[in-house]
């Protein structure tokens, strides 16, 4: 890499700052409520926040005051708001603004707008009225029962249940809500079309302790006269088949449904139709049986004839029915078949080109009583048959048998596939299959995009193509480690791992909000954590997974400023701290069971090489420190000290029992995870972590410069080099083309991120198919060091939310460019450069109220700098120079 003698050409391009007058154009945009909600139907927070974007055209450059205004009615607005008129607020916040107001009641409709005062204290036009509707807050508002067919189902098969209602309409519909959830997967018809777009609703929450519900606007499905409301219910996560254990009916053994819809009338009355006696109940229609893992069976041939009465329980049960507090599993895309072969006679593979998540949507000429089966696999044999070793019990087949002859469509419901190939049987002879026959349907929790990340090297815009394919595919619904085999639970140490980079591709701050709820319910009384949330396995307790109860929200929080995320999760972070004490002699973890740095290449287990003990200590010295970062934050003063000083004690036991004089690792092997972990979690002094950091890289050297770390210490290898003085090391691993490293994936053809580092390999063919997942996000951590350094553009924790971020490129040879733009919560950041031969051009966007801070790599002579706009201070440091930038759009030119 070439280190960049400066003299800094500060070329400000793009923006002048201080327009004489607010025009239209200057208005608030981008309001949102809560965790990015836009406009919301069904929202779950009586007590919400309020966020809003000032203008990015750069005319203005910060906030100084507001005025927020919230209604009943959009034409209150803004000068007779009934339920909360801020009035005008001296100050810049901007994001997450608390509702002070009258309090919210379930149902209620709410409009509101904002205004600003910019630096002139000028004041800008109204923004646009926005509004929100809450779902039901409480059990109270609640008149409808649990029903379910009254014939019970048999424990270890996944039949669907068909439920059905008809009731009479005699009046002209005004409005109209379906309030629903399910203990189990549901999908509603009324009149013959679908009720909503949500699928796999109300998806998986802690279920004893917590059940999302949805809220639909059916005023135009309904209609004058007979009126016929259908559901079909899927066992799913609730009743079904979960994990490879064999285990069936976790939560109970029969999915059930809760249905309330509310008509209201235009002459002012209103009627309630909910799950009750009156309804009929099936086990009988087309869906035979549908199953996460083992996919689904439908015979159009057999349609509900044996209705009987329902099973209804009124009794409501324990656990919380919540308006759902993120968007659900939506149809985000679909891909078309790129080739078709015929490996063996009569099995057509259709290849999408991308390993996706959903399923195959098939339209097919058919004749009467004809079968079809659809597979789906990941990876090819060598012969171009189906690769399904690696999907382990999971059948993973979907069948479809025709009633009638001619063109049919179709898709399954209550399953799901991870793949990138389709095979189909059974089709008619001597037809030639065609590409239209199949289409990839691709199914997530739908999150809006947020960041973008583009270089000149080929394949490192794979591999960010690959990491973010891997969290579509793997954000369904909560966050599972692999979307194919017969797992797909929310690991909790993959999620700590990629929960950042995650944050960096899509806004996801709701998706984690809600996953950790579920983790604080299921949280066991001695303090320790699952290995997976939910908790389908009953086993907790190891360092480095359940650790992402301090770390997932504290890196949720240094990324949105959002408090709330450590005042809900606070309580659970002490409760595992303690867990940690608890089982410490001196400050030391001296004995715990581990899944330690998994799948580490060349370890002689899964766990690797680190000891547990190493790991469970460093761990506790962690959390500890988040623990006490969160109370400073907080504004806990005594907690903040208190556990400060429990970190540093753990801290001085790790130091003085791993480490000699030199700083090299004792009383334990040498492994590259160790000393990561030591760095990254600042275990030891500064001085120290120099003379560490050059043992690391001895074993960086030793094995040819290349990684020997699994899940645990791979997210810090990158981040641990370079800031220890060793970026072009860092370089060379990130492009690193030889086992075991990111590239490798990508020689042998990946389009997700893998499990492990050689999952597959054209030489060696495929690994341990009793874990080989081909779409495993948390290698993909590396995005955070790509978006962060490569193409430099980071956020500042001690202003969260991006109030205050970095431009920080790490130029790297061969790359010549490299570019990230990221939407903040106060509006899109940009920094990007590129190499020429006037010498190096940095692109930087600074959002309205907020500041950045340009770092540029140094070897020394100060700077000249020639700037437009306000004046900014350059600070020269010992290896770099740092400028502060305001908001505005900027070109600068570093020549050598």
């Amino acid at each position: 890499m070439r280190a960049w003698n400066t003299s800094l050409l500060l070329l400000v391009a793009a923006m002048l700052l201080g327009a004489a007058i607010h025009t239209a154009d200057a208005r608030p945009t981008q309001l949102t409520v809560a965790a990015g909600f836009e406009n919301p139907l069904g929202f779950h927070d009586a007590a919400p926040n309020f966020s809003w974007w000032l203008p990015q055209d750069g005319s203005v450059q910060r906030q100084t005051a507001y005025r927020l205004v919230v209604a009943t009615s959009a034409d209150r607005l803004p000068d007779r708001a009934d339920l909360w008129d801020s009035g005008r607020v001296d100050s810049s916040d901007s994001v997450l603004v608390a509702y002070e107001g009258t309090p919210l009641k379930s149902r209620q409709r709410v409009y509101w707008q904002v205004q600003y005062w910019d630096e002139n204290d000028r004041p800008s036009p109204w923004s646009e009225t926005a509004h929100f509707e809450l779902g039901l807050l409480s059990k109270t508002d609640w008149r409808a029962k649990w029903i379910r067919p009254k014939t019970k189902s048999h424990p270890r098969q996944e039949p669907v249940a068909s439920l059905l209602r008809h009731f009479e309409i005699d009046r002209e519909v005004a409005a109209a809500r379906l309030y629903v959830t399910a203990r189990g997967l549901f999908e509603l018809n009324l009149n013959g079309s679908r009720v909503g777009d949500a699928y796999f609703a109300n998806g998986w929450t802690s279920y004893h302790n917590r059940l999302d519900t949805l809220t639909y606007d059916v005023a135009d499905q309904l209609k004058s006269g007979d009126n016929r409301l259908y559901a079909r219910l899927g066992k799913g996560w609730y009743a079904g088949r979960i994990g490879w254990q064999d285990q069936y009916g976790v939560y109970g053994n029969d999915p059930e449904l809760l249905l309330q819809l509310e008509i209201l009338f235009t002459d002012g009355s209103s009627t309630v139709v909910v799950s009750d006696e009156n309804w009929k109940g099936a086990w009988d229609g087309p869906i035979i049986s549908s199953s996460i893992y083992d996919g689904e069976h439908y015979d159009a041939r057999r349609q509900v004839t044996n209705w009987e009465e329902v099973n209804v329980d009124s009794n409501l049960g324990p656990a919380q029915l919540t308006p759902k507090p993120f968007a659900p599993v939506r149809i985000t895309q679909k891909l078309d078949v790129k080739t078709i072969t015929e490996p063996q006679p009569g099995r057509f593979v259709f290849d999408l080109g991308q390993n996706m998540v959903g399923w195959a949507r098939i339209h097919i000429p058919v004749i009467k009583d004809q079968t079809i089966t659809v597979r789906y696999a990941e990876m090819l044999n060598p012969d171009g048959t189906l690769y399904l070793d690696n999907y382990r019990t999971a059948k993973s087949i979907n069948t479809y048998t025709a009633a009638e002859s001619g063109l049919i469509e179709w898709e399954p419901t209550f399953t799901f596939h991870g793949f990138r190939y389709v095979e189909l049987s059974g089709l008619l002879d001597g037809l030639a299959p065609q590409k239209r026959w199949v289409t990839g349907v691709v199914l997530h929790t739908d999150m809006q995009k947020a960041g973008t990340f583009e270089s000149s090297h080929d394949k490192l815009n794979q591999l960010q193509s690959n990491i973010v394919w891997g969290q579509r595919g793997n954000f369904l619904d909560i966050p599972t480690d692999c979307p194919q085999r017969d797992e797909r639970m929310g690991w909790t140490g993959d999620a700590q791992v990629f929960c950042a980079t995650s944050m960096f591709n899509y806004d996801c701050l709701a998706f984690w909000k809600s996953w950790l709820g579920s983790m604080r319910d299921d949280q066991e009384s001695d303090g320790r954590v699952p290995h997976v949330i939910p908790d389908a396995l009953s086993r907790a307790g190891s360092p480095g997974w359940q650790d992402a109860a301090t770390i997932v929200p504290w890196k949720l929080y240094v990324r949105t400023g959002d408090t709330e995320i450590l005042a809900r999760n606070y309580e659970m972070m002490k409760r595992l701290v303690g867990w940690y004490r608890s089982q410490a002699t001196d400050g030391l973890i001296t004995e715990i069971t581990a899944f330690g740095d998994w799948l580490q290449p060349y370890a002689e287990t899964n766990r690797g090489d680190t000891p547990a003990p190493l790991i469970g200590t460093a761990f506790y010295a962690y959390s500890a420190q988040i623990l006490a970062d969160s109370a400073r934050v907080l504004k806990r003063d005594e907690d903040a000290e208190r556990y400060a000083a429990e970190a540093d004690f753990v801290r001085q036991a790790f130091a003085n029992h791993y480490f000699d004089a030199d700083m090299k690792l004792t009383n334990a092997p040498e492994t590259q995870t160790g000393y990561l972990l030591a760095i990254a979690f600042e275990l030891i002094g500064p001085d120290d972590q120099e003379k560490a950091a050059a043992h690391l890289v001895r074993l960086v050297n030793e094995a040819d410069n290349h990684l020997r770390t699994g899940f645990l210490g791979t997210p810090h290898i990158l981040p641990v080099l370079d800031q220890a003085g060793y970026p072009e090391l860092a370089y060379e691993l990130l492009l690193k083309e030889t086992y075991p490293s990111w590239f490798y994936s990508i020689n042998q053809g990946a389009t997700t991120m893998w499990e492990r580092w050689n999952s597959f390999s054209h030489e060696n063919g495929f690994g341990d198919a009793s874990m080989n997942s081909f779409n495993h996000y948390a290698y993909g951590a590396v995005g955070q060091w790509m978006a962060e350094r490569v193409a430099g553009l980071a956020p500042d924790p001690r202003q969260p939310g991006y109030r205050h971020f970095y431009i920080q490129p790490q130029p790297g040879t061969p790359l010549t460019r490299a570019r990230a733009e990221y939407r903040t919560p106060y509006g899109l950041a940009v920094s990007g450069w590129k190499k020429g031969a006037d010498g190096l051009t940095i692109e930087a966007t600074v959002p309205p109220n907020t500041t950045a801070t340009l770092v540029v790599p140094t070897e020394g002579g100060m700077p000249t700098v020639i700037e437009s706009g306000q004046r900014q201070e350059l600070i020269q440091r010992k290896d770099r120079f740092e400028l502060s930038l305001t908001p505005g759009h900027y070109n600068f030119t570093v020549t050598p």
